[in-house]
C-alpha cells in the first residue's frame, strides 16, 4: 500500500531525563509498584529444570505475549535487549513437563477443586484423552481413535451445527489459516478467533473509514510526534516494553495524553526495568488524564470538535486541516452539522468532563502538526465500540493526522499474531485478502479448489447460545473444536456458559494445559487434543504484530520436558479433514510449514514476502511504514469518510447506581498470575471506586460492598482509586457474573462488558436479603426437651 519502507530500529537517547523522574529515591522504594527483580527471580526458579530451552525461546524466539513484536530480545522500534514481565510469566507454558498421571487421571470433582491459574501449574497435557458421558475420569485414547471419532461425529452433522474457535495464545499465522482453510473445505463457516472479544471494533470501524483494518502507524511514530494520545489503554500494563517507547516520545518532546476513566497509576509512574535510569528513579509516563466517564468517549470527542467547528468561525484554518479534508477526506458538512447540534450541556453530562477541560484538549491537538491515536478495550468492548473507532478517525481525519510520519491511528493490540488470526480467514465474516464476500469469495475458491459454504456463519457468541436451540433447529449447536480459550472465563454470563458447553454432544479441546471448561461434562464425549507450542512448530512459524510487522520463529529444539505426543496444530486440522473427506482431502494438504507461508502469499497479496520468512530475525512489515499513505486510502474513491455518530444512551442511573467496567490486573487475558495487582495495590475482588461516592453511601475502605443488577451479584471490598465519579470497576474474569449474554455490538459483534449496577454495603445488602426469607415455623413438639 505505501511506498515509504520502516526504517528499523533507532539508538535510545544518551542523556538522562531528570525532568521526567518520579522520585530520587532509588527502584521506588516504598512506593505501590512492580517488583520486576522478584518476578524475574521467581520466573528463573521456575524453569530452573529446562533452563537452557527457556533461554533459547528467549533469545531466539518471537515473544508469545503480548503483539509488540519482540524477536528474541529485539525489536523494530529501538537497539539493545527488550523482555518484560507479561512474557517471562508465559513462558513456563513452553518449559513445563506433563501433568503427572495421578493427577491428570483423578475422579473429575478432584480436578475441578483446582482453578485456571492452578490447573496450569500442574503442566502439559501429555497425550489424547476422552471422557464419555457418565465417567468420572479421563482416560488415555490413541490419536487415530480421537480424531476418527472427531470425524465420525461430524460427518453425521450438518456444517451448520459444529463450530470452531481460535484463541490467542501463540497460535501462529500458518495455523489460523490452514483452520479456516479447512472449516470451510469441511463445509463450515462457524469459524470466529480471539480477536472478536478485543478489536473486531477497530478492524469493522477503520475499514469503513479509511479502508483498512490494521494500525496505519509504527511504534517509531510515537518516538518525536507532538502528541501521543491514549484511549482507554493502559499499555504499560498489557505490553511493559511500550513503556521504553514512551519514555523515549518523552525526551524528544511528546506529550502524553491518556483518557479513562481511572487515573491508571501505570500510565502515571512507572519503573522501566530494562532501562537503569528508569528503574532506579521511575518515569513520569503521562502528561495529562482526562477522566471521562465510562462510555462517555463519543460526547469527549464531540465536544473536542464542537470547540474546533468553533475556532473555525473564528478564524479558518486554526483547527481543521482543509488542505487534507478538501483532497482525501468525504462527508466534512455533514459531520459539522451533526456536532454543532449537540449542546455543551449533554457533552458534558454524557462524557463527565467539563467543557473547559475539553478545550484544552482540543486546542492542544488544533496545534498540534503531528499525533498517533492509540485506543484498546477501554473504547471496544461497548455496544457502540465501532461508533467510537470512527469518533477517534474522525478526529484524525479533520486534522489530517494520516498516512505520513509520526501521525496515524493504532488499536494498541495485547496479544500475539492475533493481527493476523483475521488477516488468514478465521473469522466468519472474513477470508484471506478481504471480505468473505463477492468477488474475494470467487478468488479465494479458484484458489483453493473447492467452493465454500454460501451461508454467513456466526460470532463465537452466537455459537455458544446455538447450543441450546431446540434439537432439531438447523443451526443448533452439537460439536464445538477450539483451540485454546476458555469461555467460562472470557465471556459474560459464565452460568448460562457454564450450561451451554455442557449441553454440547462432543467437545473438542485442542491445547497445551488444562482449564476450567476443559473439565465440564457433555453430552457424549469430551475429547483432549495435546498440542505443540509456536516453539516447537516444526518449520517454524510466524505471527503478526500490532504495526504490521510478520514475524518468523524458528523451531527451537532442546525441550527436556518435550511431549512425546502433542502435534503441531495446523497439522491436526490437516488430519481431520483428510478423516471427514478423504477422497477430496488433497485440497487442503499441506507437506510443510513452508508451503502453507507459500499460499499465504497467494490468498492475501498484503502479506507476498511471507514466504521468504525462514530464519530466525527475518521479518517484513506488510503495507509499508504507514497505511493511507500520503491520505491515499484504500477505499474505492481513495479518500476516507468522516462518519457523524450518535452520543450513546447508556441507560438512566437511579441513585446508589453506578456503570461498571471491567479491568485486567497481574494477568494475560483471563490467565492470572497474581492475586494482588502491583500497579495498584488491588486485590482481585476489590471495587475500585471514588471515594466521594462512597462517602455519599458511608462505604469506608475495605468494608464488604455488593453490586448487584438483573443479571447476577458480585460481593467485594471498596477500593479508593482515582476513577471519575459514578464509575466503577472490577477484575475480569470476577465480575463478569454482572453482565448478560446476547448484548452485542451491531456492527463488529463484540460482547458488551459493560452494565449498570446498584451498589451498596454488603451488610445492609445481606440484611435486607436475610428478611424476604420465609421461615418454617417451628412446632412446640418438634423442640428436643433440656437433657
Amino acid at each position: 500500500m505505501g511506498k515509504t519502507k520502516h526504517p528499523g530500529p533507532q539508538k535510545k537517547a544518551a542523556m538522562p531525563a531528570p525532568e521526567h523522574w518520579v522520585s530520587p529515591i532509588p527502584f521506588g522504594l516504598g512506593k505501590v509498584k512492580p517488583k520486576h527483580i522478584r518476578d524475574t527471580v521467581k520466573t528463573l526458579w521456575e524453569n530452573r529444570d529446562n533452563f537452557g530451552y527457556a533461554t533459547n525461546i528467549l533469545t531466539k524466539g518471537v515473544c508469545d505475549g503480548c503483539a509488540l513484536g519482540v524477536s528474541g530480545l529485539q525489536d523494530q522500534t529501538l537497539t539493545g535487549p527488550h523482555i518484560c514481565t507479561t512474557r517471562l510469566n508465559v513462558l513456563r507454558l513452553n518449559t513445563v513437563g506433563a501433568i503427572k498421571p495421578e493427577i491428570l487421571h483423578a475422579d473429575i470433582d478432584e480436578l475441578r477443586k483446582y482453578s485456571s491459574s492452578e490447573l496450569r501449574k500442574l503442566g502439559r497435557i501429555p497425550y489424547p484423552m476422552i471422557r464419555r458421558k457418565g465417567e468420572r475420569r479421563f482416560s488415555r485414547i490413541t490419536w487415530d481413535d480421537a480424531m476418527n471419532m472427531i470425524a465420525g461425529k461430524m460427518k453425521k452433522l450438518d456444517p451448520k451445527q459444529f463450530a470452531f474457535y481460535m484463541t490467542a495464545r501463540g497460535i501462529t499465522n500458518e495455523t489460523y489459516y490452514v483452520a479456516g482453510k479447512v472449516s470451510r473445505f469441511l463445509g463450515t463457516n462457524n469459524i470466529d478467533n480471539a480477536s472478536r472479544i478485543c478489536h473486531s471494533p477497530s478492524k469493522t470501524a477503520m475499514k469503513r473509514s479509511i479502508g483498512v483494518g490494521a494500525s496505519t502507524a509504527n511504534y517509531l511514530d510515537w518516538i518525536g510526534t507532538d502528541v501521543l494520545l491514549f484511549w482507554g489503554s493502559v499499555a504499560s500494563n498489557s505490553s511493559p516494553v511500550s513503556s521504553k517507547y514512551m519514555l523515549e516520545a518523552k525526551k524528544k518532546g511528546t506529550k502524553i495524553i491518556v483518557v479513562n476513566p481511572y487515573r491508571e497509576p501505570a500510565m502515571d509512574k512507572y519503573w522501566i526495568p530494562s532501562n537503569i535510569e528508569s528503574a532506579l528513579f521511575g518515569t513520569k509516563l503521562a502528561d495529562d488524564f482526562y477522566q471521562v466517564n465510562i462510555g462517555g468517549d463519543i460526547a469527549f470527542m464531540h465536544g473536542i470538535m464542537k470547540h474546533w467547528f468553533e475556532m473555525e468561525e473564528i478564524r479558518q484554518g486554526s483547527a481543521i486541516n482543509h488542505e487534507f479534508v478538501k483532497e482525501h477526506v468525504n462527508g466534512y458538512s455533514e459531520l459539522v452539522a451533526h456536532v454543532q447540534q449537540q449542546s455543551w450541556e449533554e457533552i458534558e453530562k454524557s462524557s463527565g468532563v467539563t467543557k473547559e477541560r475539553i478545550v484544552e484538549l482540543a486546542v492542544l491537538l488544533a496545534n498540534s502538526k503531528n499525533a498517533v491515536y492509540a485506543w484498546a478495550m477501554g473504547l471496544t468492548m461497548h455496544s457502540f465500540a465501532t461508533d467510537n473507532i470512527s469518533q477517534v478517525v474522525n478526529l484524525a481525519l479533520l486534522r489530517g493526522h494520516l498516512g505520513r510520519k509520526h501521525t496515524g491511528l493504532m488499536p494498541f493490540r495485547g496479544h500475539s499474531s492475533v493481527q493476523g488470526s483475521g488477516e488468514m480467514g478465521a473469522d466468519p465474516f472474513v477470508l484471506p485478502g478481504g471480505d468473505f464476500y463477492g468477488e474475494n469469495i470467487e478468488r479465494i475458491e479458484k484458489l483453493w479448489g473447492f467452493k465454500l459454504p454460501e451461508w454467513q456463519g456466526d460470532i463465537v457468541g452466537v455459537t455458544l447460545e446455538n447450543i441450546v436451540l431446540p434439537e432439531n433447529h438447523e443451526r443448533k449447536i452439537k460439536l464445538y473444536y477450539m483451540s485454546g480459550g476458555n469461555f467460562l472465563e472470557t465471556m459474560p454470563d459464565p452460568e448460562f456458559v457454564e450450561k451451554a458447553l455442557s449441553e454440547l454432544e462432543v467437545r473438542v479441546h485442542q491445547d497445551i494445559i488444562l482449564n476450567t471448561s476443559t473439565l465440564l461434562d457433555a453430552k457424549e464425549a469430551v475429547i483432549v487434543l495435546p498440542a505443540k507450542t509456536r516453539y516447537e512448530q516444526e518449520g517454524g512459524g510466524t505471527s503478526t504484530s500490532t504495526e504490521r510487522m510478520v514475524y518468523f520463529s524458528p523451531e527451537i529444539p532442546g525441550n527436556k520436558n518435550q511431549i512425546e505426543e502433542a502435534r503441531e496444530e495446523w497439522k491436526i486440522y490437516l488430519d481431520l479433514a483428510k478423516r471427514v473427506k478423504p477422497e477430496t482431502a488433497d485440497a487442503v494438504d499441506f507437506k510443510n510449514a513452508q508451503e502453507i507461508r507459500n499460499e499465504i502469499a497467494l490468498a492475501n497479496p498484503n502479506y507476498d514476502g511471507i514466504q521468504h520468512l525462514k530464519n530466525a530475525g527475518d521479518v517484513f512489515q506488510w503495507g509499508g511504514a504507514w497505511l493511507c499513505e500520503d491520505g491515499i486510502c484504500p477505499t474505492p474513491d481513495g479518500r476516507g469518510n468522516l462518519i457523524p455518530v450518535d452520543i450513546p444512551d447508556i441507560g438512566s442511573k437511579k441513585e446508589g447506581q453506578f456503570v461498571v467496567t471491567s479491568r485486567r490486573g497481574k494477568q494475560f487475558n483471563s490467565m492470572v498470575y497474581n492475586e494482588v495487582d502491583p500497579l495498584t495495590g488491588a486485590g482481585r475482588y476489590d471495587v475500585l471506586m471514588n471515594a466521594e461516592d462512597a462517602r455519599e453511601l458511608s462505604i469506608a475502605e475495605g468494608e464488604g460492598v455488593v453490586l448487584y443488577n438483573g443479571f447476577g451479584v458480585f460481593q467485594g471490598r471498596a477500593k479508593f482509586v482515582e476513577i471519575s465519579r459514578g464509575n466503577v470497576q472490577v477484575h475480569f474474569p470476577e465480575g463478569n457474573f454482572l453482565l448478560p449474554r446476547g448484548r452485542y455490538e451491531k456492527y463488529a459483534g463484540i460482547p458488551d462488558y459493560n452494565i449498570i449496577v446498584t451498589l451498596e454495603k454488603a451488610d445492609r445488602f445481606n440484611a435486607r436479603k436475610d428478611v424476604q426469607y420465609v421461615e418454617k415455623r417451628i412446632e412446640e413438639d418438634e423442640i428436643d426437651a433440656p437433657a
